[in-house]
């Protein structure tokens, strides 16, 4: 090796080991310069939510992405300094003398920020509930100087007007001391790792994020002056950067990372605004042939309305890294996701819906791995409705099933509180969030923080394969299924009620009232055959 070589090989190595900025300097200089956590992934060459670890102090960069990750930060330092301090008053009097001074400040770019207190299992350790350091509400969590701060620290900062100045040439009031820090043991608890001890770490987690809704709707109404059409608007408007801090939230103490702009295939990309890409999502649009509006008769239809379908379809299986190709049945596991090309078999059953839906083409098609998975059921001893489909290739990742299951209970429980509290305004916001969280997730200017086309149209086959299942009951049950549209009409005949519960819950049906001409409750014809 040359002597100019061993000099750029130490050189690298010291930039590998230089000082790294705290979490919160991280943070706070990509926003300085307005990127996005996705910008910043894209550039340095790693996930969105890896660049959010480092930001929250889940994680440290580490190579390959840390030296160019240092890079970013220290030439963001120097557009965007910290802000300087002013110094402190002449004293008037001579101090008393310090045997130990205290030690030369870091530069304020790259000060040590408050990090989550968290156990050796990576896991926030709670606390005595308090305001937090950073947003004002209430937590148990801890910061490792024993002051609450939320976990990860993934709560909205105070505003500039949460700090009061004092007016040139006067002296700030004096404050309040803060509390001396709680000494905390390195090791945790025995009761820490106990599951009653897990749940109420749990419940008070979704308490906490639950508060950031009831806030952000608080607020909207409050600068709505009591219009509750102006507060929904602004909410609504609202509800994409809104989720996507409610995920980032619940997935700030995940294990796993995950893959937000992944390299997709052809079949994912739309070859244009306008057109759409190859995957067929199977929603269908049924009408059993034995009965018709137009017939004279007297059987009595309930047209049903599935609650909140797509909210129920982030429980689905999703892959959460790059997707692979391979051909035939290789790329098919329980434990794998995503998109694949198959032959279905004929569907032999006219007074029930079509598990793949109504195309114009018989053939191959791309289907999701929700499509596959309701297909392969179908075709299996317990059902036996129609033969496997034929699997000619597929695009999938490893997948798991819980991904968005934080995501999805914690909307379910602010829907659920705002359905007893008859609060409309909530009840519409957390719709239009979990609505605009599926459709802007793929291919969308309305949200830059990740391109998954796939989990999108995961989630609304998944949506439909729920509804299928339901219609499969009501079949079961002696009911005959009238119509099924998308993801969340059903119409029946004979008690429904007494096949599945009334109600606005999530796991409920109610009637359906609507524009269309079949709507609420209707008569049919039979039609002769």
């Amino acid at each position: 090796m040359s002597q100019e070589n061993s000099v750029e090989a130490l050189l690298e190595e010291a930039r590998l080991n230089a000082a790294m900025p705290s979490p919160a300097e991280r943070q706070r200089l990509r926003e300085a310069a307005s990127l996005s956590r996705a910008q910043v992934a894209a550039a340095v060459g790693v996930g969105r939510t890896t660049v959010a670890n480092w930001e929250t102090g889940h994680s440290e960069p580490t190579p390959p992405g840390r030296l160019p990750y240092l890079k970013l930060l220290k030439g963001l330092a120097e557009i965007y300094p910290a802000p300087a301090t002013e110094p402190a008053p002449e004293p008037t009097t001579v101090p008393e003398p310090v045997a130990d001074p205290e030690p030369a400040p870091v530069p304020p770019a790259f000060t040590a920020a408050p990090e989550t207190l968290r156990g050796p299992d990576g896991r926030a350790i709670e606390g005595d509930p308090g305001p937090c350091i950073r947003c004002g509400v209430e937590t148990a969590y801890q910061s490792t100087d024993g002051r609450p701060l939320h976990s990860g620290a993934m709560c909205r900062p105070a505003g500039p007007q949460s700090v009061p100045t004092a007016p040139a040439g006067r002296v700030p009031a004096p404050t309040a001391a803060p509390a001396a820090p709680v000494a905390v043991s390195p090791t945790p608890a025995p009761m820490y790792n106990r599951p009653e001890r897990r749940a109420r770490s749990a419940a008070r987690a979704q308490a906490d994020t639950t508060l950031l809704i009831s806030r952000a709707v608080q607020e909207e109404a409050e600068r709505a002056g009591g219009d509750e059409e102006a507060a929904l608007k602004a909410l609504i408007k609202r509800a994409i950067p809104d989720v996507m801090h409610l995920f980032n939230e619940t997935r700030a103490t995940a294990r796993y990372d995950y893959t937000a702009y992944p390299a997709l295939p052809d079949i994912l990309k739309k070859p244009s605004k306008k057109d759409p890409d190859q995957i067929w999502e199977a929603r269908p649009k049924f009408h059993h042939p034995g009965y018709s509006l137009r017939a004279p008769g007297e059987v009595k239809v309930t047209a049903l309305d599935v609650n909140a379908a797509y909210l129920s379809a982030l429980k689905c299986w999703l892959p959460i890294g790059k997707l692979e190709h391979s051909t035939g049945t290789d790329g098919i596991d329980p434990k794998r996701s995503g998109v694949h090309l198959i032959t279905p078999a004929e569907w032999a059953h006219p007074h029930l819906p079509d598990p793949i839906g109504d195309r114009d083409e018989p053939g191959a098609l791309w289907v999701t791995n929700a499509t596959l998975r309701l297909l392969q059921r179908l075709s299996g001893p317990k059902y036996a409705l129609t033969e496997a489909p034929v699997i000619h290739e597929s695009w999938t990742s490893g997948a798991t099933e819980n991904f968005l299951d934080a995501l999805r209970k914690l909307l379910s429980a602010a829907r659920d509180e705002a359905i007893e509290n008859r609060d409309t305004l909530t009840l519409e916001y957390v719709k239009a969030m979990y609505s605009k969280f599926i459709s802007t997730m793929g291919e969308s200017i309305h949200n830059r923080e990740m391109v998954r086309p796939d989990w999108m149209h995961i989630i609304h086959s998944q949506a439909y394969a729920n509804l299928w299942g339901k219609a499969f009951k009501a079949h079961q049950a002696g009911l005959d299924v009238i119509a099924m549209m998308g993801t969340d009409e059903l119409h029946v005949t004979g008690d429904w009620r007494q096949v599945f519960s009334e109600g606005r819950g999530v796991s409920q049906m109610k009637i359906k009232y609507g524009d269309t001409k079949a709507s609420g409750e209707y008569t049919v014809g039979t039609v002769a055959r």
